[in-house]
């Protein structure tokens, strides 16, 4: 099997698109099923339903973080650093995904506590990556 840092990218990368898929099935159910007219969507779905709403936002969420957690990861991947990366790699995906599961179920407290908890593991992880980085290519 190939690096965690490759699995953890195409882990984040289908699970945007994931996201992105239900998002889209369920717009195009809603206007099959008549229930919404196709040029009537708010970019956030606001004035759909409250989970197609969640959802939007969960999906917006993945694409905020990936460019940074994306592009740590490529750069260790392409610089032959990914014993910096691989570690916390899988442990980087399985939060993302807990962090927008949380945000699908719920807005409740314990939802959103939830949802900042398992970000913030991701933000200390991204913190870690990127000093564990630099370190190697500036000795």
């Amino acid at each position: 099997m190939g690096s965690s840092s490759v699995v953890a990218l195409l882990g984040f990368v289908s699970w945007t698109l994931f996201l992105l898929i239900l998002m889209e099935v369920m717009r195009v159910w809603w206007v099959v099923a008549k229930k919404f007219p196709a040029n009537e969507f708010k970019p956030d779905n606001a004035n759909i339903s409250p989970f197609l709403q969640r959802l939007t936002r969960a999906h917006a969420n993945c694409l905020e973080g990936f460019p940074i957690f994306a592009a740590l990861l490529i750069i260790a991947l392409i610089t032959g650093q990914t014993a910096v990366t691989d570690p916390l790699a899988y442990l980087f995906l399985a939060a993302r995904i807990v962090q927008s599961l949380a945000h699908l179920l719920s807005l409740s407290v314990i939802a959103v506590n939830v949802r900042f908890t398992f970000f913030f593991v991701q933000l200390v992880i991204g913190v870690y990556w990127l000093f564990e980085l630099i370190s190697v290519f500036i000795q």
